[in-house]
């Protein structure tokens, strides 16, 4: 049976553990609500430039031909964009996101498709280094960044590797967030934009009728790069969203796991404890008796 003493001591430290995986739950809680509000609040902003995109090149007719809509003959080079977090302990958030990018990676390359790769976060940055993914750009330690400070220069690189040829398609891989407790990993294919022709605005009944000033292409080569802006901005906020849901809830658990860890050594600490008096005991009567 364990020592009394090194069973004590191995309490101590869970205890410890248990303090800093409460606390660090407590932190990602308070962080996942400003994380979350912020990724709710832009979705309406996100949804309604859609649909003035959808408007504007339904009046715009089929005759448009802007750079950020134009599909490319053959798909030979593509760009992804990997979001993840700078920081571990938040359960399989990263891992599971960087598994599907292998995958995704494998099967374009498979095809004959050269695929650059630009990294946001250290643990994405990491698993390409282990894994032998060339990167082409890494930024880390970008959580205290304003988004929109990391948005413009990334959409302007897109834009413009896009429209000089460098690249045929631009995608995104991140964790959409869909609540606190789950976050879809998966891809967005963010070049070329797509967006859905309307001559209709089911919203606003009988004023679909609008006079353009300039005209509905150049409106549209005006929002387009904006609508960019937009689906990027949407994907930095769910991350963020995502990386704090998922480390309150590993640290919920492991905070109940330290519980449960302290309860059971808790007991063996008692059974030794009480073997030991009662083989006290033991030798006390039998030295007694021998006199």
């Amino acid at each position: 049976m364990a020592n009394l003493k090194d069973i004590k001591t191995r309490i101590g430290s869970v205890k410890k553990t248990k303090q800093i995986t409460s606390a660090m739950k407590l932190v990602a809680a308070a962080k996942l609500r400003g994380a979350t509000e912020r990724a709710t609040a832009a979705q309406p902003y996100q949804v309604k430039l859609k649909g003035v995109l959808a408007n504007v090149a339904g009046k715009a007719g089929e005759g448009v031909d802007l750079p950020l809509l134009a599909q490319h003959d053959e798909v030979k080079r593509v760009l992804l964009v990997i979001l993840t977090s700078d920081r571990g302990l938040c359960g399989g958030f990263n891992n599971n996101l960087m598994r599907r990018v292998l995958g995704w990676i494998e099967e374009r390359k498979g095809a004959g498709i050269e695929v650059s790769v630009r990294v946001f976060g250290r643990k994405g940055r990491d698993f390409c280094r282990t894994r032998g993914i060339a990167v082409d750009d890494a930024v880390i330690e970008y959580g205290k960044t304003a988004k929109m400070e990391l948005v413009r220069p990334l959409s302007d690189h897109l834009v413009a590797g896009f429209t000089d040829g460098t690249y045929d398609e631009v995608w995104l891989g991140y964790n959409t967030f869909v609540n606190a407790a789950s976050q879809k990993p998966g891809f967005s294919k963010v070049l070329p934009l797509a967006v859905e022709t309307s001559d209709e605005d089911s919203g606003d009944a009988g004023m679909t009728d609008y006079l353009f000033e300039p005209g509905p292409q150049e409106l549209l080569a005006q929002l387009l790069p904006l609508y960019l802006r937009t689906l990027l901005l949407q994907a930095f906020l769910e991350t963020e969203a995502g990386e704090f849901g998922a480390r309150m809830l590993a640290m919920d658990s492991a905070t109940r796991n330290a519980s449960e860890l302290i309860d059971r050594l808790t007991l063996e600490y008692n059974r030794a404890r009480q073997a030991a008096i009662t083989t006290e005991i033991t030798e006390i009567v039998s030295g007694a008796e021998a006199l």
